[in-house]
């Protein structure tokens, strides 16, 4: 016998996506016939019923990790999440609801979210919060004219980006010590590791900081690898390992390029440098601690 748990869940969250997809599709190539009304209130009740069915089926609050009263509760949750997303969307599209309050907008699902991740239990909502707090952040801190020119190299948005990874990989040890929602630390730790080193990059190679943001990313790499070897986690290791040798490398390059090496001294280097990597995420094993040790 093989399990196909993780494989059937992985299906239904596809089948979940698809058809909001689907349904974004629809919308679009039919709006003219199907008519404003009648599209919002289709999503607005299909909407409801997803929220009226988690609501009504819900476990008893605990905070303890909670399993899911039926095999298809957290996706009919998320379904529900992700067609409020669309109606807001198509409302603000269509008739400039918040108007060019952009931070309301994401700030009203970022509370959603996270109260129904927290009240009914569900990691996917818990991302969507997250994703929608990162939003409601970068749109808050940044000035009305780098988001109409889309330029997200501001030292703003960097700094922000910096500051939110930090809080959000501090969260989970709070949760730990607290005993609440420890089964979150995974995802927000999984956010904060990407935001924050990203966001490090960014100020290497767009604001051409590498004297301030370069130490912080050896401070987060050396964080994250310290949790890896503490947690037995290869996933945080093989990510600390990655941007650190992405951070590293452009400062190598950088800092050579007018000294005028030949091509050979890079070739080497990376072929090197790629096969250390690789040799030593193999073994990880000798670097990483077993937890049930």
């Amino acid at each position: 016998p093989f399990s196909l748990h993780w494989e059937l869940k992985t299906l239904l969250y596809l089948g979940v996506i698809l058809l909001n997809i689907g349904l974004g599709y629809l919308i679009y190539q039919n709006i003219n016939h199907i008519g404003h009304v009648a599209l919002i209130t289709l999503i607005s009740g299909v909407c409801a019923i997803c929220m009226a069915y988690a609501i009504r089926h819900r476990r008893p609050f605990s905070p303890g990790e909670t399993e899911s009263p039926t095999p298809y509760y957290d996706y009919i949750l998320l379904l529900g999440c992700l067609l409020f997303l669309v109606l807001e969307g198509y409302v603000q599209y269509q008739y400039n609801l918040f108007g060019t309050r952009y931070g309301l907008a994401t700030f009203i699902p970022m509370v959603l979210f996270f109260g129904l991740a927290y009240w009914l239990d569900n990691r996917g909502v818990l991302s969507l919060g997250i994703t929608a707090l990162a939003s409601w952040v970068g749109i808050t801190v940044a000035p009305q004219e780098i988001l109409s020119k889309n330029d997200f190299s501001s030292g703003a948005i960097v700094y922000t980006g910096v500051a939110l990874g930090a809080f959000l990989s501090i969260v989970p040890f709070l949760s730990e010590r607290l005993n609440f929602k420890k089964h979150f630390s995974l995802t927000y730790l999984n956010f904060g590791v990407h935001i924050g080193m990203i966001s490090c990059l960014a100020g290497m190679m767009a604001l051409d900081r590498e004297i301030l943001f370069f130490p912080l990313l050896c401070m987060a790499v050396g964080f994250f690898l310290w949790y890896a070897r503490t947690q037995g986690s290869f996933y945080f290791l093989t990510v600390a390992v990655i941007y650190g040798y992405i951070g590293f490398t452009y400062l190598l390059v950088n800092h050579t390029a007018s000294w005028n090496f030949d091509y050979m001294f890079y070739l080497l280097y990376f072929i090197l440098s790629c096969a250390g990597v690789i040799y030593f995420l193999i073994h990880y094993k000798r670097f990483i601690k077993n937890k049930q040790s």
